[in-house]
């Protein structure tokens, strides 16, 4: 399985590609950041990511892009631009029909390192471990990227798993079927007539 992490901001977008298999050593193909320039206007940065994005979809072509889900912040301004980032990676996969799986903070770090209240530090310290990198990848926006994807990989086993059980509990659901009705006798009030006006 080969998974694009996307770490979602509009200054640093944090992009990494990871490859392997659940309960196996894990291999890192590719980690960077997507920037653009603070003040440049806001749709052209939504452009250059769009693009940056696209590169690495090309480059390393992934079956699987993971999504950093956006969550309330104090800062409303910081959110409208994550979520705007984020926006942009879901469309360049899925224009492309590439799954797109979205994973809240606590998600990746609970799944890299065992604490969903691990700080940026931690979680770099395991993505090294994890993918036997020299140094933590830097900057910590690109350390995210990966741990996205690595939490994808090690989720999505269960998470299928749960979705064939679901299915195939609803294949197997009985299905409602109305009683059939049955015809009701003729009332004298439709009743038809005989020729001397009584009904019949």
């Amino acid at each position: 399985m080969r998974v694009l992490g996307v770490d979602p901001g509009l200054t640093r977008c944090g992009v990494g590609v990871v490859e392997g298999v659940a309960g196996r050593p894990l291999t890192m193909l590719g980690v960077g950041v997507v920037r653009t320039p603070a003040d440049a206007e806001l749709g052209q940065r939504l452009v250059e990511i769009e693009q940056g994005i696209e590169r690495w979809l090309d480059e390393y072509r992934p079956e699987f892009v993971a999504v950093e889900r956006v969550f309330s912040q104090h800062n409303v301004r910081t959110v409208m631009g994550t979520a705007q980032a984020s926006a942009v990676a879901m469309l360049c996969a899925a224009r492309r029909g590439i799954p797109v799986a979205l994973h809240t903070p606590s998600e990746v770090k609970a799944a890299v390192t065992g604490s969903g209240r691990a700080d940026k530090a931690q979680v770099g310290a395991m993505v090294t471990r994890l993918l036997r990198l020299d140094a933590p990848p830097k900057p910590a926006d690109a350390a995210d990227a990966l741990a996205l994807a690595i939490c994808h990989i090690w989720r999505a086993p269960a998470q299928n798993r749960l979705q064939q059980a679901v299915a195939l509990h609803a294949a197997k659901a009985p299905t409602t079927t109305k009683a059939p009705t049955t015809a009701k006798a003729p009332t004298t009030a439709n009743a038809p007539m005989t020729s001397k006006g009584r009904t019949a």
